[in-house]
């Protein structure tokens, strides 16, 4: 099947990238044709013959094994003690982490939305691949792809998003930096299963890295629902989705009740909009305790990196 990512592979939306099997893929390179199908079709060999070929028959996994001599796994010192790692302060490809600061109640309030995505919204959207895959190790670099594939809402641009602070248009990441400069947070709002094609979590690290608090949506993919809550975000659904058409392009959020943060309890944000209007949304969530804990101290990482301190 295909791979519809727009520009996943090399910038070029035209580009089709096909996925199959081993044993599929063998046979349509034998074959020559991207139309072959072995169980139905023919080849003619080198005596004018027409020949099928044989179903594939084998092991599923090497009964001795994998012949591995460096599997890249380097052990943890059995005394306990740390390892040094050093990074050049100027690479463009690797970047120590430094923690998530938690997000307080105080800085969701005021808070400004970044982008109202339009329709699909996936991982490739939100953190492209192709030429960025230099930058994975680099987290402040590979920022600034974060949501330039998205599509908004209201111009039905990509990377083309208001900043509220100067009334000008521009990227998306430089406009999320702006927000960022001035210690305000902001909402990113979307669609249906928003997040959805793969796993990859530099989807949620990169705006939580820039200063993305929430990300409010019609429903999402589950995995990258919980990537949100590990980097200690905010992740939210409508509880009525219609409340999706009453997000305008420069309206302020003011979660409400967020100091009442608890499992199975909606959460409720007022929007305020430009002409001073006001709308009350009701929003749900999925968190357990144990996801709370992560919000309130900042990541996931955060709590177990104290878990083992203590």
């Amino acid at each position: 099947f295909n791979r519809n990512f727009a520009k996943r592979a090399d910038g070029n939306p035209n580009t089709l990238a096909f996925v199959g099997s081993p044993e599929l893929v063998t046979a349509i390179a034998i074959a020559g044709r991207l139309d072959f199908n072995p169980l139905t079709d023919s080849l003619i060999n080198e005596e004018g013959q027409e020949v099928r070929l044989d179903e594939p028959r084998g092991y599923e996994l090497p009964p001795e094994g994998f012949a591995v001599e460096d599997a890249g796994y380097v052990a943890p010192r059995e005394d306990g003690s740390s390892v040094d790692v050093k990074v050049a302060t100027d690479s463009e490809r690797l970047q120590l982490l430094a923690p998530f600061t938690p997000i307080s109640n105080e800085s969701l309030q005021g808070m400004k939305l970044l982008i109202k995505a339009f329709g699909k919204c996936t991982t490739d959207h939100i953190s492209m691949a192709g030429p960025w895959l230099r930058y994975r190790g680099h987290l402040d670099n590979i920022a600034n792809n974060t949501l330039i594939g998205a599509i908004n809402a209201f111009n039905k641009k990509t990377n083309f998003v208001k900043n509220q602070l100067t009334g000008e248009y521009g990227g998306v990441p430089d406009t999320q930096r702006a927000y960022k400069a001035k210690g305000i947070n902001t909402i990113v709002v979307g669609d249906h299963n928003y997040g959805e094609g793969s796993s990859r979590e530099h989807a949620a690290m990169q705006p939580r890295h820039l200063g993305v608090a929430a990300v409010l949506v019609k429903s999402f993919a589950r995995i990258h629902e919980t990537n949100l809550k590990k980097q200690g975000m905010l992740a939210l659904t409508f509880d009525n989705e219609a409340d999706y058409d009453k997000i305008q392009e420069d309206d302020t959020f003011n979660f409400i009740d967020i100091q009442d943060f608890a499992p199975d309890v909606p959460l409720t944000i007022e929007v305020v909009h430009k002409d001073g209007s006001k709308d009350k949304i009701k929003v749900n969530h999925t968190y357990n305790a144990q996801q709370i804990a992560w919000f309130r101290e900042g990541s996931a990482l955060n709590v177990i990196k104290k878990e083992n301190a203590a």
